[in-house]
């Protein structure tokens, strides 16, 4: 399934750019889903052939997994005594509208195209590292040969004199890793990629340039930046001349750094005002849009390592981190795993198996690579 995120500063019409894109897959013959907390007025799937748009009711979600859980809790709950809470009294948490999108990029319904709108940039790389963060927490609180071990559990509560884990506790933590692995699947996935969208300005430049070091960050490609809204040029109206002029400098900056990294801008028009329906949307991007198809399998890591140990006695690890300053970088080694901060991101990864048998000598930021070098460790490389 080819899956298309979404994403932008607050503001810069994604959710828009995400209505357009679902349309002209599903005008091309494609099957496609528009996943969105805010669907675009007069967009119906009726007047779509292809097109379903599923709006996220978060609230619903809540209410049904909360229910699930009391109920899952009512030994305990009426051993303390609690009342239990009705139906109507579960009201929606922040939060919520997230985990309902995440729990939509795991139930696609044999569409051929997904296209999810996300929330802005920032928020939208946190929600997408959040499958891989749980699971990483699941793992070390109920480790996999901790739950192997069901059948000793009356058993050891007897000697331990302590009562263990429910097996309602290991039986939902299961069914968690299954929800979050099927949602890791279709984000790692190398069919899923990632549409930015902005509209040309100063305040944008700097948005961007953080989300490209935070999507590289946790693997995401970056498919194409869309700029959206641009005004006309050659105006003979001096304040329209000068937006415009101020615009397509800014654009001509998107150009060339993206460019250099081969990842294409699309420009879309300012139309005066939000579409409205599928034909104002279809006027709106055209081929600009077009969903291309891509290999439905796991994505390969994009760091690699090189040996240099012939040469200069050190493995070489590359994490290309686009946009990103020595000043807003960070790496802290913890076991077999390195913790990178960049900039407001933050990403606990697991050291490939050669690493993890050596001592980090240093690092260094260049042309958008972070390079850390690693020396066998003498007590565990073997000679």
């Amino acid at each position: 399934m080819r899956t298309v995120l979404v994403t932008g500063p607050g503001g810069a019409g994604s959710s828009t750019v995400a209505a357009a894109t679902a349309l002209a897959a599903a005008r091309a013959g494609a099957r496609a889903l528009l996943v969105t907390a805010d669907p675009p007025p007069g967009l119906t799937a009726p007047q779509t052939p292809g097109l379903t748009v599923r709006t996220l009711d978060a609230a619903c979600l809540f209410q049904d997994r909360a229910a699930e859980l009391q109920q899952r809790l009512s030994t305990v709950l009426e051993l303390l005594g609690a009342s239990p809470l009705d139906p109507e009294e579960f009201t929606e948490l922040p939060g919520s509208r997230e985990f309902a999108l995440l729990h939509a990029l795991g139930r696609t319904d044999g569409h051929d195209v997904l296209v999810a709108d996300l929330p802005p940039v920032g928020s939208a790389i946190r929600l997408l590292a959040l499958p891989e963060q749980l699971r990483r927490y699941l793992g070390r609180l109920l480790p996999p040969e901790r739950q192997a071990a069901r059948a000793l559990r009356p058993m050891l509560a007897q000697l331990a004199g302590v009562p263990m884990p429910a097996e309602w506790l290991y039986e939902t933590a299961a069914r968690w890793e299954t929800e979050l692995a099927a949602v890791s699947a279709v984000i790692a996935s190398a069919a899923t990629t990632v549409r930015l969208v902005v509209e040309p300005g100063p305040r944008a430049a700097a948005a961007i340039r953080t989300a490209r070091t935070g999507l590289a960050l946790f693997g995401h490609r970056v498919e194409s930046l869309t700029a959206n809204r641009l005004l006309p040029t050659g105006s003979a109206d001096p304040f329209l001349a000068g937006l415009s002029g101020q615009q397509q400098k800014y654009l001509k900056a998107l150009h060339e750094e993206f460019g250099a990294d081969g990842v294409p801008v699309r420009e879309l028009p300012h139309l005066g005002r939000d579409p409205y329906g599928p034909d104002e949307l279809a006027a709106l991007g055209g081929p600009e849009l077009a969903v291309e198809p891509l290999p439905d399998t796991p994505a390969g890591e994009p760091w690699s390592v090189e040996d240099r140990l012939a040469a200069d006695g050190h493995l070489l690890w590359r994490l290309p981190l686009p946009g990103a300053t020595r000043e807003t970088l960070d790496l802290v080694r913890r076991g077999d795993e390195v913790v990178v901060d960049a900039g407001e991101f933050r990403r606990i990864m697991p050291l490939p198996s050669a690493l993890r048998r050596c001592t980090v000598t240093g690092a260094a930021l260049r042309d958008g690579v972070l390079r850390v070098r690693f020396a066998p460790d003498p007590a565990l490389w073997p000679q």
